[in-house]
């Protein structure tokens, strides 16, 4: 009914096929069983931020700025909702005004089965045109070719369809070799679609991490890549990098020449801090300072002394320097992966899914281990492997992102932080004081590692890892962390695969990452998630204005909230509002993210590379 892209037999072919499975599977994410998406408490009237201002006794400031967040983060959410196109002409006329061109074909029988399955949101489909972009100057026959030889490269599986049938191969190591989970759980959300699918291959990235990294040379001058896909298809190339380089040498190299990465191989100084999507709400610290999205567009190539603290930089897995139509379940900026569902999601599992009965394998509404709100802990939760980066090079364990989180939330020292909370408490005169952090950690931070991984890369050892993080030898559930009020997720060796299950719960997930997902564009901080930035060091002061202050906070500002049982001492007004936070989490999974909105990956799976809610017409909505 329509066709695409002016000249479209360059790359189309790909890439309608691709935008058809995605468009089925991106329809997933808007079905719903309710239309509301906000719990029905309202949001208290908020003034605009004012700083700290002077006090002769102690520092105050006249507003708290998350309060301000989380109306901006709500009207947002409910604007976007509110101007979907209603009908098929309308959203035929708003892609052709955003995108420039004519929807993909087969756009009016995936909004017909829009309508059918009442999806919300019809006209965010921004990632997956981004994700998309680079392939259009392709042509068709050399992309199918691409992707087809991508399946030859270590850790690419394919998920290949003939006649109809879609299969998941590994080609590289022989027909009877082992398909990674990956590709297991990108062919199961699209068999049901299957019948519907060109004669076609779609690789598969078997990691976690991002692979394809093309310097900007390659993409400023497209013939420089012929020479690169014979060397990477001759069998030289190995899946690590064995001394020959690493992922942030390889990263640079995408940065435009003129940027600081470029300029400099290294730098512990930040060239600039422009780029830092933070709210710089009150600059008195950045303890003060509150991200209002996590670091997903981050730019390291102008800040490269960030990467230091970033483990996929250091991945022992070789990068693809090549433009493959590879699909990941997430990429940081500046990779050119295709984004798709992660199988985590997908999947029903003792380990990622919440509600999930391993005994009478069925899926739940409601954990059988959930707490009640009442019943939950102020605790800072969180769990994990010390997983994070690879060794190449070594000796940068340390700086990884689960490592510091870590390490600040076991500190015992005496060094202080800044706390800002409301004195008397429920009220809105706000005033600061310094506490020391071996107290703020023993009363709100319950943070360790449960498993000791790669031991060997940590600078002296695993004596040192263990001397240096806190470890709980006893484990956890999934469940267990349904008996505390914050949950944080962040990253391991790539994205993190806990992150709907935790949505899922009646808690308030806090998320840390510099990953881009398929659900970028659908889902909004401050209402369904609180964003935390890459230092972490603002999650004290979120906890204080949700939870109030600690006991060692009182006493150093020699408040007489001391004196209060601790029952009044919380905020009331807080606790409601971390409350929603969890409630409006929890209803974005169950209408934005389910399982059978992903099977719907007949429509935005691929389409809306933006997954359980950023869906797009050629998304890749998994």
């Amino acid at each position: 009914m329509y066709e695409g892209l002016p000249g479209h037999k360059r790359g189309l072919f790909f890439v309608v096929a691709v935008c058809v499975i995605f468009m089925q599977a991106g329809l997933w994410a808007g079905r719903r069983e309710t239309r509301d998406n906000f719990p029905d408490n309202t949001l208290v009237k908020t003034s605009s931020l004012i700083p700290f201002v002077k006090s002769d006794a102690r520092p105050s400031i006249k507003d708290h700025p998350i309060p301000k967040l989380m109306v901006d983060a709500e009207r947002n959410f409910r604007e976007r909702l509110s101007r979907q196109s209603k009908t098929l002409p309308d959203a035929v006329a708003e892609y052709k005004r955003r995108y420039g061109r004519n929807p993909p074909r087969g756009f009016d029988r995936w909004w017909q089965f829009v309508k059918d399955n009442d999806v919300l949101m019809v006209d965010e489909y921004d990632a997956i045109v981004e994700d998309m972009t680079p392939f259009w100057d392709i042509d068709g026959r050399e992309l199918r070719e691409r992707a087809s030889a991508a399946g030859h490269l270590p850790s690419i599986d394919l998920v290949r369809v003939r006649d109809s049938n879609a299969t998941a191969v590994n080609i590289r190591d022989g027909p009877h070799a082992e398909v990674s989970a990956r590709a297991r759980g990108f062919l199961q959300m699209i068999e049901k679609f299957q019948d519907q699918l060109p004669d076609i291959d779609f690789p598969i990235n078997a990691m976690a991490e991002g692979r394809i990294l093309v310097p900007w040379e390659y993409r400023r001058y497209p013939n420089l890549t012929e020479a690169s896909i014979s060397n990477l298809l001759s069998g030289a190339f190995t899946p690590d990098w064995r001394g020959e380089g690493n992922v942030w040498e390889a990263y640079r190299r995408t940065c435009d020449p003129s940027t600081p990465a470029r300029r400099l191989f290294s730098s512990f100084r930040a060239s600039s801090t422009s780029q830092n999507r933070t709210s710089q709400l009150t600059a008195r610290n950045h303890e003060f300072v509150f991200a209002r999205y996590t670091n997903g567009n981050y730019s390291f190539c102008q800040n490269p002394w960030a990467h230091y603290n970033q483990g996929h930089f250091f991945s022992d897995w070789r990068t693809i320097p090549v433009l493959f139509p590879v699909f990941s379940p997430a990429k940081a900026s500046g990779f050119q992966d295709i984004r798709i569902p992660s199988h985590y999601y997908y999947a029903q599992t003792r380990r990622y899914t919440y509600g999930w009965d391993p005994v009478n394998l069925e899926l739940k509404p409601v954990d059988h281990m959930e707490t009640p709100w009442e019943q939950k802990t102020d605790m800072v939760f969180w769990r994990g492997a010390s997983t994070g980066g690879g060794s190449s090079p070594p000796g940068f364990a340390a700086q990884y992102q689960r490592h510091r989180f870590v390490r600040m939330a076991s500190d015992e020292s005496w060094t202080n932080r800044t706390i800002v909370f409301a004195d008397p408490p429920s009220s809105t005169n706000y005033i600061a004081t310094q506490v020391p952090i071996g107290s703020l950690n023993e009363e709100i931070m319950d943070i360790a590692f449960v498993k000791v991984v790669d031991s060997f890369n940590y600078p002296g050892g695993i004596g040192a890892l263990i001397r240096d993080h806190r470890f709980d030898d006893g484990g956890v559930n999934l469940g267990d962390h349904w008996k505390h009020k914050y949950l944080v997720d962040i990253d391991g060796m790539g994205y993190s695969g806990r992150f709907f299950s935790f949505l899922e719960s009646d808690s308030a997930v806090m998320k840390a990452t510099v990953y881009r997902e398929f659900f970028e564009g659908w889902i909004e901080p401050w209402l369904h998630y609180i964003p935390l930035s890459s230092s972490y060091q603002e999650i004290f002061n979120i906890h204080a204005f949700f939870s109030g202050a600690t006991p060692s906070t009182l006493k150093a500002a020699n408040s007489t909230a001391l004196g209060l049982s601790p029952a009044k001492r919380r905020p009331l007004d807080g606790d409601r509002r971390l409350r929603r936070i969890a409630r409006a989490g929890k209803q974005w999974k169950r209408t934005m993210g389910r399982r059978v909105d992903m099977e719907g990956k007949s429509l935005l799976f691929m389409s809306a590379t933006s997954s359980i809610l950023t869906f797009h017409s050629c998304s890749l909505y998994l």
